[in-house]
């Protein structure tokens, strides 16, 4: 299956909304099940083909085991997936129809990745749990290799990474560290982690200087795949952010959904809550000074929007029929027009 190789998008009509001729979307929406996840499964299935291991189990919000069933399902190796019982209805359709053995967990996330460990100790199965499996970094730092090879011979100064437990960031983080140690690299890019208000486990520390994680309970966004009480990746994300000389930021639902439909209309990327967070955290960013509006800035995009249509729906209004007729139209037209203006 091919994996990764996803386009980096110069995107005129979004630089010109944000005065920003340096601007790039990594549009990872394109990978086979939809998400940056599947850079990580890949590598994952492949490491657990070569040790003969024939189930494979992870915990997750919805992407990494949709990402998981769509790999495994080409691989001939079973899934069984841990998911909180409230993730998106279109990513639990997604990861049954590639044939995994779906386990809808009445409770939080991190008690479906702490069920996860149980059971992969008791039953023997391959665990790709995210910060626990080492091959989900070097799965994920792909994204980074590319940004490097489609900028250069130009570098990047900033990334902008969707943050829930911190792997995707953490994973980047690597992929630019080898990249400088190999010396294709002069400097590593500044990296701005995203979280939403309501699961900034990692920006708040980062925000007080704190070398630990004040776990956040309750967690709640719509951004599901970012929620997520305590970041299993939370340290050596921090130490990845802090060396980079980068920043965290945080954003709020209603500016999460509002970048979904901005992100679609200038760019032609449509983005589930996750990932339109990356966009939201430009703009936060901007606005705390954080990063320069003549700088090179790339924007990771993690996820498609079709896998949570009602949250992209919160940002638009489904336009009512019309009569089958010329006059209708053109009234329409007329009202779409003065509404612009």
């Amino acid at each position: 299956m091919p994996v990764g190789g996803t386009p980096l998008l110069p995107v005129p009509y979004l630089r010109r909304a944000f005065g920003m001729n340096n601007l790039w979307v990594k549009d990872d929406t394109r990978n086979p099940s939809g998400s940056t996840k599947d850079r990580a499964s890949l590598l994952v299935v492949a490491k657990a083909q070569e040790y003969g291991c024939e189930t494979i189990a992870t915990a997750s919000t919805g992407n990494a085991a949709t990402a998981l069933a769509a790999i495994a399902a080409t691989a001939g190796v079973r899934a069984v997936v841990f998911v909180p019982s409230t993730a998106p209805v279109a990513k639990l359709v997604q990861m049954q129809s590639y044939g995994a053995v779906v386990l809808p967990v009445d409770g939080t996330y991190d008690q479906a990745f702490e069920l996860c460990l149980q059971a992969c100790r008791e039953f023997g199965w391959y665990n790709r749990n995210t910060a626990l499996n080492p091959f989900t970094i070097e799965g994920k730092k792909t994204a980074a290799l590319e940004i490097a090879a489609a900028i250069a011979p130009d570098e990047p100064d900033a990334v902008l990474v969707p943050t829930g437990d911190g792997v995707i960031l953490g994973g980047v983080a690597k992929g630019f560290a080898d990249l400088k140690r190999c010396r294709l690299l002069r400097r590593t890019p500044r990296l701005v982690a995203v979280q939403p208000e309501g699961s900034a486990a990692i920006v708040n520390a980062l925000r007080s200087a704190a070398k630990t994680i004040t776990p956040v309970r309750g967690a709640a966004s719509v951004a599901d795949s970012l929620t997520v009480e305590t970041p299993r990746n939370a340290l050596q994300c921090l130490r990845a952010v802090r060396a980079s000389q980068g920043a965290g930021v945080t954003v709020s639902d209603s500016s999460i959904v509002e970048a979904i439909a901005e992100l679609a209309r200038l760019t032609g990327v449509f983005a589930e809550p996750a990932a339109a967070a990356a966009l939201a955290g430009l703009r936060a960013a901007l606005e705390q000074k954080l990063i320069g509006r003549d700088e090179r800035v790339v924007l990771l995009i993690t996820g498609t929007g079709l896998k949570d249509i009602p949250a992209a729906s919160r940002a638009i209004k489904r336009p009512k029929p019309i009569p089958p007729n010329l006059d209708a139209v053109a009234q329409r037209l007329r009202n779409s027009s003065a509404r612009r203006t």
